[in-house]
């Protein structure tokens, strides 16, 4: 049975918590603004949704602000409005001249219009500050001298090998290392030419990959590193490595005078050895030296090699291209970088969509979100996830289904068309039916999180 950590846990959860509760907040804020520019009456304004009870709740003028304690999102109550609360009761009297239903539909269309507004311009404001704060950071694709290093069974398997040398996906260049992965699950299977062994050569991608991957391995998030020498990076002063004499930044170039010019080389002269003791030739500071280490029952000495992608950079492995972004140059590339993500997001909603891609297996809820938040506290990190959250949501709210804010909103621009507006009891009729397709694929994408649905045939 695996040990869980809960320290790790719980800052997962607390950044999940922090970031939908400001999204949330953002959206309805997006609605809550043009219905008071409007002159609509808005009775709640809720974070998280309060069936039965609210955890706190104050009113101030016509609205009752509060926390409820569902945290499934939240929701502003327009008066005169066919919403999730299904108030039948108000919808039966007299339209009056604060509501929602009273006012031109050119008003109803840019009060709905509002939440998927406020979120895409969140997403434009954030990006933008990541980058004037931290900048853009990318690995060139041709500055991997020794290739790329398979970190998937799965990408071996279809055909990848460590040295391989990334030249297209589809017949598109992949100029940065850093979209790699992406390129190749969203390309929906095709050809990728590489340079192997200074031959070129071409292996052809399964349409199913996605599908494949989520059935090999659920949680599955490297899938290549750069290929570079074994280094040592992290060297614990308990490990059998350290009292041996290994020290952090050591190259170990042999083992027992076997070559190990990368790190499968090393693990097999190492696995070799279990247990005993081998001669380590390392490089330090362009000096070579040999040292007597133990090997470990399982195969290793107990340390840890490098991974981190701006030491690679310092000692000349690879190259990171690194473009600062002034105040104001920031928000067009802000712009720009949304922009990708949004196309890159609606990529991934199509695989979803197509069975033959088996993405659908890969679709999760809250326990997937969290999961791709970083289990140490790091603002860069929460950043970019809630940025990236904030045009998902924008997208997902704008898609045409009773409940959601493209619902209403589609059922506006009908009645801007045909002069028509629909009647009450249709627009009720939608909403349940909507709010039931929606219950529908939050249980599937929640239990698909936890017990795997999708994967089942």
């Amino acid at each position: 049975m695996l040990a869980i950590d809960w320290s790790n846990v719980g800052i997962k959860a607390a950044q999940l918590i922090l970031s939908l509760s400001l999204l949330v907040i953002v959206h309805e804020f997006g609605h809550f603004l043009p219905a008071k520019i409007f002159k609509c009456r808005v009775e709640k304004f809720f974070l998280f949704f309060d069936p039965w009870f609210a955890l706190v709740k104050k009113k101030i003028g016509d609205t009752v602000y509060g926390i409820g304690w569902l945290p499934l999102g939240g929701y502003v109550k327009i008066a005169g409005m066919v919403d999730e609360s299904m108030d039948k009761e108000q919808m039966s009297q007299p339209a009056q001249p604060w509501e929602f239903r009273s006012k031109p539909a050119w008003q109803r269309l840019i009060i709905m219009l509002g939440g998927v507004t406020m979120n895409v311009l969140l997403a434009f404001f954030i990006y933008a500050m990541i980058l004037y704060s931290w900048g853009q950071k990318k690995i060139p694709m041709g500055s991997l001298a020794y290739g790329i290093s398979v970190q998937d069974s799965l990408m071996y398997h279809v055909g990848f090998r460590n040295g391989d040398k990334i030249l297209t996906v589809k017949g598109q260049p992949v100029e940065y290392f850093d979209d790699l992965p992406e390129r190749v699950l969203l390309g929906g299977g095709g050809p990728v030419d590489l340079i192997r062994d200074g031959v070129h050569q071409t292996i052809d991608l399964p349409t199913a990959l996605i599908g494949k991957l989520v059935e090999r391995k659920k949680n599955s998030s490297v899938l290549f590193l750069p290929r570079v020498p074994v280094i040592a990076d992290i060297v614990p002063d308990t490990s059998k490595a350290y009292k041996a004499g290994l020290r952090r930044l050591d190259q170990i170039t042999a083992v027992e005078g076997i070559a190990t010019p990368f790190f499968e080389e090393y693990k097999k002269a190492i696995d070799a050895h279990k247990g005993q003791q081998v001669a380590l030739t390392i490089e330090r500071k362009g000096k070579t030296d040999t040292l007597n280490a133990s090997v470990n029952a399982d195969g290793t000495l107990g340390f840890y090699r490098l991974y981190d992608p701006e030491v690679m950079d310092s000692l000349g492995l690879i190259r990171i291209e690194k473009t600062q972004f002034g105040f104001f140059e920031s928000f067009p590339a802000g712009v720009h970088l949304a922009v990708e993500k949004l196309r890159s997001y609606v990529d991934q909603f199509k695989k979803i969509l197509s069975p033959k891609t088996e993405a659908y297996k890969g679709v999760g809820g809250f326990k997937a979100i969290g999961s791709i938040f970083p289990s140490m506290w790091d603002w860069q990190s929460f950043w970019t996830i809630t940025a990236f959250l904030s045009i998902a949501l924008a997208f997902f709210n704008i898609l045409p289904i009773p409940a959601l804010d493209g619902g209403h909103v589609l059922f506006t621009v009908l009645e801007m068309i045909t002069g028509r507006k629909p009647s009450q009891k249709l627009l009720e009729y939608a909403q349940v039916v909507g709010m039931v397709v929606l219950l529908a694929v939050m249980i599937y994408v929640n239990g698909n999180d936890w017990f795997g649905w999708g994967k089942s045939r």
